[in-house]
Order: C-alpha cells, then structure tokens, then sequence
C-alpha cells in the first residue's frame, strides 16, 4: 500500500469511474487498499471470494463496491476488464459522497491490516 497516493477513481459526470485490481478467490470480501502498479498508475485493491466463472466474481465485486459507497448494485456497472483482474467500473450517484466513502473503505482497509 502506498500513502497519500493519486487516488485509483475519477468524477465523471453523474458519477465516478474507479480502476480496480481484483483478486477472486480471496479468503473475504474486502476493499485492501490502494496500490500502485509498475506503469505508476493506481487501483483500488478489492478481494472478493467468488471464483472467475461464469461473471460470478464480477458479481460479487459489483455487490461488494455497491455496499461499500451505498448505492443499489444497479448503480454500478463494470465498463472494461471482464475477464482480467484489472477492471474499470462507473459507479452512479453524487461523486462527492462516493469519494468519501471509497476514501473511508481505503482507511478502514489499511487498519485491517
């Protein structure tokens, strides 16, 4: 994990858009953190324990990113990255509240740690 990192999402109209780095098959459910990749760009790092099959970890993800930021999973609609563990999502609502509250998942996600 890095600090004070550029964050992994961006205000989009009527919403935010959020790279992701997924990890299926996890032991739970869990946004870890932020983390920077070797090209510098950053992610957020998700764990979901579904398996790559048959969409059922981009299942859990979108339900996982849902419930995270308080918007219904209908809100959250994956644009790239369906079969890679690098995904792009745009997430519906007020980006202001959104950001707050991937801001707070990456703070708890760093004291779980």
């Amino acid at each position: 994990m890095i600090a004070n990192a550029a964050r992994p999402w961006k205000a989009v109209a009527g919403g935010i858009v959020i790279l992701v780095r997924a990890t299926p098959k996890a032991a739970r459910d869990a946004i870890e953190g932020i983390e920077r990749l070797a090209d510098g760009s950053t992610v957020l790092k998700v764990r979901v324990r579904a398996a790559p099959a048959d969409g059922e970890a981009n299942d859990a993800l979108v339900r996982l990113i849902a419930r995270t930021v308080a918007v219904p999973p209908s809100a959250v609609s994956l644009m790239r990255g369906g079969s890679g563990r690098l995904k792009s999502f745009r997430l519906n609502g007020d980006p202001a509240r959104i950001a707050v509250a991937l801001e707070a998942a990456v703070s708890e996600g760093k004291k779980e740690r």
